[in-house]
Protein backbone atom coordinates (compact mmCIF):
# COMPACT_ATOMS: atom_id res chain seq x y z
CA UNK A 1 0.00 0.00 0.00
CA UNK A 2 1.54 3.36 -0.96
CA UNK A 3 1.97 5.88 1.90
CA UNK A 4 -0.49 8.86 1.14
CA UNK A 5 2.19 10.89 2.05
CA UNK A 6 5.00 9.34 -0.89
CA UNK A 7 5.54 11.65 -3.71
CA UNK A 8 4.76 10.14 -7.29
CA UNK A 9 6.06 9.79 -10.73
CA UNK A 10 4.71 9.53 -13.41
CA UNK A 11 5.91 7.05 -15.95
CA UNK A 12 6.50 7.42 -19.54
CA UNK A 13 6.47 4.20 -20.74
CA UNK A 14 8.31 5.47 -23.89
CA UNK A 15 11.24 5.38 -21.83
CA UNK A 16 10.64 2.05 -20.37
CA UNK A 17 11.97 -1.24 -21.82
CA UNK A 18 10.56 -3.36 -18.45
CA UNK A 19 8.18 -2.47 -15.42
CA UNK A 20 8.06 -5.12 -12.50
CA UNK A 21 5.17 -6.07 -10.17
CA UNK A 22 4.53 -7.58 -7.46
CA UNK A 23 7.86 -8.69 -6.53
CA UNK A 24 7.10 -10.45 -3.39
CA UNK A 25 8.70 -14.34 -3.60
CA UNK A 26 10.06 -13.51 -7.00
CA UNK A 27 12.85 -10.97 -6.87
CA UNK A 28 12.88 -9.92 -2.89
CA UNK A 29 12.68 -12.17 0.23
CA UNK A 30 10.15 -10.83 2.18
CA UNK A 31 8.12 -13.84 3.53
CA UNK A 32 10.21 -13.62 6.89
CA UNK A 33 9.14 -9.86 7.28
CA UNK A 34 5.46 -10.24 5.91
CA UNK A 35 5.14 -13.19 8.94
CA UNK A 36 6.70 -10.51 11.97
CA UNK A 37 4.09 -8.00 10.33
CA UNK A 38 1.16 -10.51 10.77
CA UNK A 39 2.83 -11.74 14.15
CA UNK A 40 2.59 -8.59 15.58
CA UNK A 41 -1.06 -7.54 13.97
CA UNK A 42 -2.74 -10.87 15.21
CA UNK A 43 -0.96 -11.18 19.01
CA UNK A 44 -1.97 -7.41 19.34
CA UNK A 45 -5.28 -8.26 18.85
CA UNK A 46 -5.28 -11.54 20.80
CA UNK A 47 -3.70 -9.85 23.66
CA UNK A 48 -6.27 -7.91 24.15
CA UNK A 49 -8.69 -10.33 24.02
CA UNK A 50 -7.52 -12.67 26.04
CA UNK A 51 -6.38 -10.21 29.26
CA UNK A 52 -9.72 -11.28 31.10
CA UNK A 53 -9.44 -15.03 30.34
CA UNK A 54 -5.87 -15.01 30.87
CA UNK A 55 -5.73 -17.20 27.67
CA UNK A 56 -3.36 -15.60 25.58
CA UNK A 57 -2.12 -18.25 22.47
CA UNK A 58 0.37 -16.23 20.68
CA UNK A 59 0.19 -16.09 16.29
CA UNK A 60 2.45 -19.15 15.68
CA UNK A 61 4.34 -18.25 12.07
CA UNK A 62 5.29 -21.49 11.72
CA UNK A 63 1.65 -22.97 11.79
CA UNK A 64 -0.84 -20.12 11.66
CA UNK A 65 1.31 -18.07 9.20
CA UNK A 66 1.71 -21.14 6.43
CA UNK A 67 -1.52 -22.70 7.13
CA UNK A 68 -4.04 -19.36 7.50
CA UNK A 69 -2.42 -16.37 5.85
CA UNK A 70 0.18 -17.21 3.57
CA UNK A 71 -0.49 -16.64 -0.19
CA UNK A 72 -3.72 -15.27 0.32
CA UNK A 73 -5.37 -11.82 -0.46
CA UNK A 74 -4.61 -9.77 2.54
CA UNK A 75 -8.00 -9.41 3.63
CA UNK A 76 -8.72 -13.37 3.35
CA UNK A 77 -5.78 -13.99 5.35
CA UNK A 78 -7.03 -11.85 7.91
CA UNK A 79 -10.40 -13.77 7.90
CA UNK A 80 -9.08 -17.26 7.95
CA UNK A 81 -6.79 -16.93 10.78
CA UNK A 82 -9.82 -14.66 13.04
CA UNK A 83 -11.77 -18.12 11.84
CA UNK A 84 -9.57 -20.57 12.78
CA UNK A 85 -9.48 -18.87 16.65
CA UNK A 86 -13.40 -18.36 16.55
CA UNK A 87 -13.21 -14.98 16.27
CA UNK A 88 -15.45 -12.36 13.83
CA UNK A 89 -14.93 -8.93 12.92
CA UNK A 90 -16.50 -6.61 10.86
CA UNK A 91 -15.11 -5.74 7.44
CA UNK A 92 -15.07 -2.24 8.39
CA UNK A 93 -13.89 0.03 5.30
CA UNK A 94 -10.78 0.48 2.97
CA UNK A 95 -9.63 3.85 5.27
CA UNK A 96 -10.22 2.01 8.53
CA UNK A 97 -7.33 2.89 11.17
CA UNK A 98 -5.02 0.27 11.86
CA UNK A 99 -6.25 0.71 15.52
CA UNK A 100 -10.05 -0.24 14.49
CA UNK A 101 -10.71 -3.85 15.12
CA UNK A 102 -11.92 -4.39 11.71
CA UNK A 103 -10.93 -6.90 9.12
CA UNK A 104 -10.09 -3.51 6.62
CA UNK A 105 -7.87 -2.09 10.17
CA UNK A 106 -6.50 -5.27 11.06
CA UNK A 107 -4.80 -5.87 7.23
CA UNK A 108 -3.90 -1.64 7.27
CA UNK A 109 -2.56 -2.29 10.72
CA UNK A 110 -0.45 -4.91 8.96
CA UNK A 111 0.53 -3.00 6.18
CA UNK A 112 1.96 0.07 8.53
CA UNK A 113 3.99 -2.57 10.26
CA UNK A 114 5.17 -3.91 6.91
CA UNK A 115 6.41 -0.71 5.94
CA UNK A 116 7.98 -0.03 9.17
CA UNK A 117 10.27 -3.02 8.58
CA UNK A 118 11.26 -3.17 5.25
CA UNK A 119 12.70 0.71 6.02
CA UNK A 120 14.18 -0.38 9.59
CA UNK A 121 15.69 -4.26 7.62
CA UNK A 122 15.36 -3.41 4.50
CA UNK A 123 15.07 -6.08 1.88
CA UNK A 124 16.92 -9.26 1.07
CA UNK A 125 16.77 -10.03 -2.68
CA UNK A 126 17.33 -13.74 -4.39
CA UNK A 127 20.63 -13.39 -6.37
CA UNK A 128 19.71 -16.05 -9.01
CA UNK A 129 16.84 -13.04 -9.98
CA UNK A 130 18.98 -9.81 -10.42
Amino acid sequence: MPDAGAPTTPLDSRKLDAVLFDMDGVVTRTASIHAAAWKQTFDTLLKSRSAAANSFLPFDIEVDYRRYVDGKPRLDGVVSFLASRGITLPYGEPDDGPADETIWGLGNRKDRLLQRLLRSRGVEVFETTV
